[in-house]
């Protein structure tokens, strides 16, 4: 699973890389579960005019996007499926909902609404960390592109709302990686090895624009040679 994440620091890199404006209030570096991240998605907004103004949509080019513009968003790192019952359950269920399987999405109880409602984003980060476990210890490593430039990584996002409380989420898509010749040496052995649909820049709003059924074309493992892989300093 892909629980932790390396956000985008640099303001002027969300124009640059992903034709949206920079977020309006720094970002943690570090993004985990229920942590605040930011995700970008296409316009027009569907959130409405009551909406959290910290869950507002933005674009580069000002406060009236045109039609197949991006829109940049806030929301907490963890999908909260708007069938949730209560806030307390909302926080229960979001921790192990930050990853949503490719294969399953269209079948799953927690996303199948959200990836049918077309709800689909992009998660910009510098970089995502897995666990390297050949020496038998978890050694963290920090996984990015070798041109150091930002990914953008295919996610979902979902408004849960009750009782007067809102809560904005994302979760992130991941793609089997047990023949990836870099992902495979991370995560425990053992178990299945996954890893974030990152998406190539060319594709970004095709991939926000088609329709659901066509949509799976586009979880596909990064291909390694664009990666690389660097231990954690502590």
């Amino acid at each position: 699973m892909s629980v932790h994440y390396e956000s985008v620091q640099t303001g002027t890199l969300y124009p640059e890389a992903f034709q949206v404006a920079a977020p309006s209030s720094a970002l943690e570096r570090h993004i985990w579960p229920r942590k605040l991240g930011v995700f970008i998605r296409k316009a027009p907004s569907l959130i409405d005019a009551s909406a959290d103004p910290d869950s507002a949509l933005t674009t580069a080019e000002g406060d009236a996007p045109d039609k197949g513009a991006r829109e940049l968003g806030v929301g907490q790192f963890g999908l909260v499926p708007p069938w949730v019952k209560s806030a307390s359950d909302a926080k229960l269920r979001s921790t192990k909902l930050v990853n949503a399987r490719s294969e399953t999405v269209t079948t799953s109880t927690n996303f199948r609404d959200t990836w049918l409602k077309g709800q689909r984003c992009i998660v910009p980060m510098m970089a995502f960390f897995e666990d390297d476990w050949r020496s038998g210890k978890a050694v963290p490593t920090r996984i990015s592109r070798v041109d150091g430039k930002p990914m953008g990584v295919a996610g979902l996002w979902e408004r849960w709302a009750k009782d007067g409380e809102e809560i904005i989420s994302f979760t992130l898509l991941t793609v089997n990686a047990n023949s990836h010749a870099l992902l495979h040496r991370y995560q425990q052995g053992g178990n299945e090895k996954r890893m974030p649909a990152i998406l190539g820049e060319g594709t970004y709003d095709a991939w926000l624009n088609a329709r659901h059924e066509k949509a799976k074309e586009f979880m596909r493992a990064y291909p390694a040679n664009w990666l690389t892989a660097n231990p954690v300093e502590k």
